[in-house]
């Protein structure tokens, strides 16, 4: 039986636990050589050796997709940018990119929320997937498209959980964007979605979200654009 991602490349960020971890785990499985970044080395070399150990083809890059170029950096390059090229030297090309970094965040009342942790909220959860998007998509407009898949939460797109309203302003956010740029770039034959999961309460296990990711990502929804795709049981909040 034919792998639906043999001969593909896959970035995966935040693919050292969680989501992304089973994401990467589904990629390779389906046939796809997957490259997972995030912040923290070890779980993403573990990520990698699994994957390994299983026939499956893994690499990593150290990334913080948050941390934005300045004039003081080395060619000014943002963490973005630096592992979207990296990817390309290494293999040639990205054709799928799941931007999976998510930080829920203290929980705590509107009035509370400091300003420093308003901003890292949204420097993780929005600021982080708007700069992946920005040199994926430049990359796949020279490759002639591509894939890719932004986590949002259904907290920001169905309902406002108390306490946690930085987070549900930048998934909500995420969600937005993910519906402009997949309408921007569609003509050019990238194709842009969403998946919104529940992170508390039973919603659904990182397995059934990767499955949800696969299939997004595959030319089985190829006719799925600037979707939103929410992921839980109907009591879920």
């Amino acid at each position: 039986m034919s792998k639906r991602f043999a001969g593909k490349v896959v970035l995966v960020t935040g693919g050292g636990e969680g989501i992304g971890r089973a994401a990467a785990f589904a990629f390779a499985r389906e046939g796809a050589e997957v490259v997972v970044a995030g912040r923290h080395p070890d779980m993403l070399h573990d990520t990698v050796e699994e994957i390994k150990a299983l026939g499956g083809r893994a690499s990593c890059g150290i990334a913080d997709v948050t941390r934005q170029g300045d004039a003081g950096d080395a060619g000014g390059a943002c963490d973005a940018e630096a592992i979207v090229a990296a990817v390309v030297e290494r293999h040639g090309r990205i054709d799928v990119a799941f931007n999976n970094v998510t930080e829920l965040g203290p929980n705590q009342p509107v009035a509370e929320i400091c300003e420093s942790v308003w901003g890292e909220t949204l420097a993780a959860n929005l600021t982080g997937v708007w700069l992946s998007m920005k040199h994926e998509i430049a990359h796949m407009e020279r490759n002639g498209g591509g894939v890719i898949v932004n986590t949002a939460s259904n907290i920001g797109s169905q309902g406002m959980l108390p306490g946690l309203g930085a987070y549900a302003a930048s998934k909500a956010a995420v969600s937005t964007l993910t519906q402009t740029a997949a309408r921007e770039y569609i003509g050019k034959g990238i194709r842009i979605n969403a998946i919104s999961p529940c992170p508390l309460g039973r919603g659904a296990k990182v397995e059934e979200i990767a499955d949800t990711v696969l299939w997004l990502a595959s030319d089985e929804a190829s006719y799925v654009v600037g979707h939103d795709l929410v992921l839980d049981r109907k009591t879920a909040v």
